[in-house]
């Protein structure tokens, strides 16, 4: 499936790897980030603090939020205590890719670090 570079496929929905900041003034996805090898990831800034996985809770509950999924279908499943993670995305990957597609498309400019 074609789509945005920052996600990837897979049978029982999605991965998608984000870049996030906590202890931001507001909870909001920002389009794409490109890291120095050129990577890309979805820029998520979340007002919860790192403390205790309370920002990793906030990522997965605005992604689904944001994706029309239940808060169920996001969890943290690589980079628990890292700006770096993948979620995992439980659903149809069609759906989640086309709604990824839409969001960073209305998202606006990709930044850069």
């Amino acid at each position: 499936m074609s789509g945005p570079s920052c996600h990837r496929s897979v049978d029982e929905g999605a991965l998608l790897f984000v870049r996030v900041t906590p202890g931001a003034s507001k909870d909001e996805i920002r389009g794409l980030w490109t890291g120095p090898s050129g990577e890309q990831r979805l820029s998520v800034r979340v007002s919860a603090p790192p403390d205790g996985g309370r920002a990793n809770k906030a990522v997965a509950a605005l992604i689904a939020k944001t994706l029309g999924l239940p808060k169920s279908a996001a969890s943290i499943t690589a980079g628990d205590k890292d700006r770096l993670k993948t979620v995992a995305l439980t659903g149809d990957p069609e759906a989640i890719g086309a709604r990824l597609a839409l969001l960073i498309g209305e998202a606006g400019a990709e930044e850069k670090t």
